[in-house]
């Protein structure tokens, strides 16, 4: 198979483009998307091949943008919407929330609400609280929405591509820090399914649970651990809800422990969720209490110090496995 080394923010545009090459129902609309080229060059070149009745540039107006999409979706059309950050995401909430989730409802099933909500999530380079927030322990509380979070350009493109073609709404949470990250991928198309989690790496004396940008920390933690002949399984969930609990479970009956890492903060987070439902699956298999490694409990602050200070990093996770394994 023909293979090409593509950043993820290209795996992106890739699935966009093949998707409205597919599907004449399908557009994308949000702030800066079509004239800039989007604000991290996810959508370069589409309103040159695609035109401004496909490509569409909005108001800054999430509330309003993100109203016109699931109008949009009700009546046919499949929607792209961009949040140029999903801290600004709280503006359109009542539309996420309210409408786009509980339409097929509301409803008696008469409508379907296809959607796709993309854009970054987390804290990427000193841009302070206001547009640092991870948003999927919140959304996930929402019955009806689909969550996803890729961790790499394979994930990015496949999973994208089966969301655009989902029939409920779904939020596709990217991650500025790695747009340049890249992999090679096949070239053409492909599609990963949504709902089932990534094996990265097989190992047998513990257990690693990440996603998006954390799964790139814990694979530096697996290679150290490695080096000293320990073997970890490192669990990529891929897609946050519907969870595939059972490939956690699986993998946490065979190493006893397990490390929860997630980027987003300690209380209420993904983590919470995922630890307690190996609680419920895997209690008597497990040799060791749980660990946690998460954001601490403060909005983001500007300082680059105490960025990186408050977020999870090699040496927390390094540090939680080795508790646990002594």
């Amino acid at each position: 198979m023909t293979k090409q080394l593509i950043e993820i923010r290209e795996a992106l545009r890739q699935a966009i483009d093949e998707e409205m090459t597919r599907d004449s129902r399908v557009f994308i609309l949000g702030e800066e998307v079509a004239e800039y080229n989007g604000a991290y060059k996810v959508t370069k070149g589409m309103l040159e091949k695609w035109g401004s009745k496909r490509v569409i540039d909005t108001p800054i107006s999430e509330l309003g943008f993100a109203g016109l999409a699931v109008g949009a979706a009700m009546t046919g059309l499949r929607p792209i919407c961009e949040f140029m950050s999903f801290n600004f995401s709280f503006v359109a909430a009542d539309q996420i929330i309210s409408h786009a989730t509980k339409m097929h409802y509301m409803s008696g099933n008469r409508f379907s609400v296809p959607i796709v909500f993309r854009g970054p999530n987390g804290a990427a380079a000193q841009v302070s609280s206001q547009h640092s927030h991870n948003v999927e322990a919140i959304y996930s509380n929402i019955p009806g929405l689909i969550i996803i979070s890729p961790s790499n350009a394979y994930d990015a493109k496949g999973l994208l591509k089966s969301a655009i073609r989902c029939n409920n709404p779904v939020l596709f949470l990217e991650n500025e820090l790695s747009y340049g990250d890249k992999m090679e991928i096949p070239v053409g198309e492909y599609l990963v399914p949504i709902g089932k989690a990534r094996i990265v790496s097989e190992g047998k004396h513990l257990t690693l649970v990440a996603h998006s940008r954390m799964v790139k920390v814990c694979q530096q933690v697996v290679e150290i651990l490695s080096a000293r002949g320990i073997k970890i399984e490192l669990i990529d969930l891929r897609t946050i809800k519907p969870l595939d609990i059972a490939t956690v479970a699986e993998s946490v009956r065979k190493t006893h422990r397990c490390v929860l890492v997630e980027e987003g903060h300690v209380f209420g987070g993904i983590a919470a969720e995922v630890g307690f439902e190996i609680i419920e699956h895997c209690f008597d298999f497990l040799d060791t209490p749980l660990k946690r490694v998460c954001q601490l409990e403060t909005p983001m602050p500007y300082s680059k110090v105490l960025e990186a200070e408050t977020m999870p990093n090699k040496e927390r996770v390094l540090r939680a496995c080795e508790e646990l394994l002594h």
